[in-house]
């Protein structure tokens, strides 16, 4: 088993997040904050706003419809679902100072394993045997394990309820609503975006493991009898993925990208409609602009998956602070959820086949939160290279990038005001604009290139007398002359890589 490289936290880097309006926190701050609760600045939203619509673009083009559940239920949805009495970590003291740690996180955070799954007795013969001690103060660790509930309780009017620690419950409990809405056929899929809520044992890596944090959890609700006859997969079949099966994870790290249909065929993934999911999920983080290098699809081992689980692999990134992490789990969770609250409610969860069969649908799942690939995308695409003059830069994927376009006129004249506050106007319909009229010119592109901005437009002394400005891209900060007129659809082409800066004549 591989020890983990050291990762930090760079401070200059938690310093860059704070000062350009990223994520502030704990909050609140002028409280001394109360850790796993962050506010997400000006720029910070934005970019999560980016993420979350492009979670609702992938999943709206493929089929999926958005629902909004309650943050709040009562407590016979979750000892239906199994929350109640089983959603629970276990925690490990430190023996000099009390601090409490995750046990299997403990151990996971100094060493490449998942140890999830593993006894207690297991993962305190490895503590041991490997010496991890307290990352508080590098005392000893007791040498017991406790478990300790993860769902934050509330009392609604006297009925005693929870705030709910997923999406994927509360989307599961409409099922005879949107099963109507969707003509009685299936397969559908609906998804969900929003917030959700953990005791979390001791939240550390920054908004990785909060205890407040928005989940997008997509659910598929299959005929089981269809898994292997997915009229989609002969689009995607062929597609190559980083597949790390867990046969592999006990020999090495190095992962293969194998197709679709030949991961099928080595056993890896058990139906066609569950390597569709696997696809559609790899294609979130493909189209967030996170390098394909810097994913891999890491498969469960069998003592580590759920027992309703028939499949299980997770989405990890690479991170420039905390190196593989966990940014997204796929599931085929089969009739299990609906069962349960079948059992516990008395209504039928059913759907009916052609032939007048009912049956209960089968549930494949991807979930995961928008916390963690937007802070994915600041640490990956955050530049600091002193040899460039000392300029830090977030070099996001433009299309991803929080401000699209900064309007500059280059004085204070009136005409120039002028042009540039009517650009703002007319580019606002589609685009976040950022006007700045303040400092050198030379200033105002850096501020802009720092915050991510992929284009800066100025207007000078010639645009009223030729109508047209210099736009500047921000990777190469080459600048070019366009027509004013042909602004609004310049932009749109770039961002979305229609063309290329290159391309401007």
């Amino acid at each position: 088993m591989a020890k983990k490289d050291s990762f930090k936290e760079d401070k200059e880097f938690i310093s860059f997040i704070n000062e350009f309006g990223l994520i502030w926190g704990p909050e609140p701050e002028i409280y001394n904050g109360l850790a796993g609760f962050y506010t997400y600045g000006p720029l910070g939203k934005l970019l999560k706003n980016k993420v979350e619509n492009a979670v609702r673009q992938i999943f709206n083009s493929n089929g999926l419809r958005e629902l909004e559940g309650p943050t709040v239920m009562p407590d016979c949805v979750w000892e239906a679902s199994g929350h109640l009495e089983t959603f629970s970590d276990r925690t490990i003291e430190c023996s000099k100072c009390g601090a409490t740690f995750r046990a299997d996180k403990l151990v996971e955070e100094s060493f490449d394993v998942a140890a999830d799954a593993w006894s207690d007795k297991k993962i305190l013969e490895f503590i041991e045997k490997e010496n991890i001690l307290c990352s508080s103060c590098k005392g000893f660790l007791k040498k017991n394990i406790e478990a300790q509930s993860l769902m934050m309780k509330t009392n609604v009017a006297g009925t005693e309820a929870s705030l709910r620690p997923e999406t994927a419950t509360v989307t599961y409990l409409p099922y005879l609503k949107f099963y109507n809405y969707f003509r009685k056929k299936l397969p559908l899929g609906v998804f969900q975006i929003g917030k959700a809520y953990r005791n979390e044992i001791s939240p550390r890596q920054h908004v990785i493991r909060g205890r407040e944090f928005t989940q997008a959890e997509g659910q598929l609700f299959v005929d089981p009898l269809e898994k292997n006859k997915w009229e989609k997969f002969n689009e995607i079949k062929k597609n190559e993925l980083p597949f790390w099966d867990y046969k592999s994870q006990e020999k090495s790290s190095k992962v293969t990208r194998i197709s679709i249909e030949e991961a099928l065929k080595k056993g890896f993934i058990k139906s066609q409609a569950y390597g569709w999911c696997i696809n559609l999920a790899y294609s979130l983080y493909e189209n967030f602009g996170i390098p394909k290098e810097r994913i891999r699809l890491r498969q469960h081992h069998p003592d580590e998956k759920a027992f309703y689980a028939d499949d299980a692999w997770d989405i990890e990134v690479n991170l420039n602070s905390y190196g593989w992490t966990e940014m997204c789990g796929v599931h085929d969770r089969t009739d299990y959820d609906l069962k349960q609250h079948s059992k516990f409610s008395g209504k039928k969860l059913e759907a009916m086949r052609e032939n007048g069969e009912r049956f209960v649908p089968h549930v494949l799942e991807i979930a995961f939160g928008t916390d963690r690939p937007t802070y994915a995308l600041i640490d990956i695409f955050y530049d600091k290279k002193k040899e460039n003059e000392g300029k830090t830069t977030l070099k996001v994927p433009y299309k991803m990038a929080p401000i699209e376009v900064s309007i500059f006129p280059l004085t204070k004249k009136e005409e120039q005001i002028g042009i540039a506050q009517k650009l703002k106007k007319k580019l606002e319909s589609e685009f976040i604009v950022n006007y700045d009229a303040a400092g050198s010119i030379g200033r105002r592109y850096l501020r802009s290139s720092t915050v991510g901005t992929p284009y800066a437009i100025t207007i000078d002394y010639d645009s009223a007398k030729n109508k047209d400005l210099t736009i500047r891209d921000r990777d190469s900060g080459e600048q070019k002359r366009i027509k004013i007129e042909d602004v609004k659809d310049t932009l749109r082409k770039l961002i979305s890589g229609e063309i290329k800066f290159g391309d401007l004549k």
